[in-house]
């Protein structure tokens, strides 16, 4: 069985999160370890406040998975400041972390910042780097890029940028794409368009978490990036049309759906 670790925040209401991480590793039987770095309170309506673990405490968190269960993928969520994002630079380089996804949770889906302005440059120079491949929405490839991200040609434009930054692939996620759910897979110097219906359903609480998760599953199995983002955002997909409505806002996903 193949083994992976979650590295973020928590939702206590499921849908996101560690909570998420751990759902999609489970759909895909596949064995999920979660390493938190903040505890988050939040549900459907948004976030109320987080408190951040200590970097000594979630460093000792990452010791105990590394030393016993090693992993075969990594997925990496929210991180809220540099010291955090420091201590789990460190455990990567220590342990050769390999299968790296970076979703860069800047800010929750229901709009409400996620990370300290202050750790965005310790993101780009220090994590961004050791990923295979990192999963931007389009507000935080304009973080990111620096730049305006509104439609298909901004995309790319991000793209090309933030791939100077960092060594692997990028996928800037087209969900707020007006007539579509279209997404960029930069890599190699060339753009991969990945079609995406626009799917008629408010529910959409955690869907970044759950396609990196996704993502890091079949790289865990042994695809290509191509490939483990297809097969990710077809299980997407599903977990959308599924049509799960739960609480009063912006509700979670049917993780299991396929089940």
């Amino acid at each position: 069985m193949k083994k992976l670790l979650t590295i973020a925040g928590t939702d206590p209401s499921g849908g996101a999160g560690i909570q998420a991480d751990l759902k999609t590793f489970a759909a895909h039987k596949t064995y999920g370890m979660s390493v938190i770095t903040s505890v988050v309170a939040q549900n459907t309506t948004g976030v109320t406040n987080v408190v951040d673990l200590s970097p000594e405490f979630i460093g000792e968190q990452l010791d105990a998975v590394f030393t016993d269960i090693y992993p075969d993928a990594i997925k990496i969520g929210m991180i809220s400041n540099e010291n955090i994002i420091r201590v789990i630079v460190e455990k990567l380089k220590e342990y050769d972390g390999k299968n790296i996804v970076v979703d860069p949770v800047m800010v929750s889906t229901s709009g409400n910042s996620l990370m300290k302005s202050t750790a965005t440059k310790t993101l780009i120079q220090e994590l961004l780097p050791l990923a295979d491949i990192i999963t931007p929405n389009m507000f935080e490839a304009k973080l990111l890029s620096s730049i305006e991200v509104n439609n298909r040609k901004d995309m790319e434009k991000a793209a090309r940028i933030i791939d100077k930054l960092i060594k692997g692939a990028v996928l800037v996620k087209g969900g707020h794409l007006e007539n579509c759910a279209d997404d960029l897979l930069y890599m190699d110097g060339k753009c991969y368009w990945l079609a995406g219906e626009r799917i008629v359903n408010p529910n959409t609480h955690g869907t970044g978490c759950t396609l990196s998760s996704a993502i890091a599953v079949n790289l865990a199995k042994g695809m290509d990036i191509l490939e483990s983002v297809e097969e990710a955002k077809e299980y997407l997909t599903g977990a959308i049309k599924a049509g799960l409505d739960l609480g009063k806002g912006k509700g979670p996903l049917d993780h299991l759906y396929r089940l």
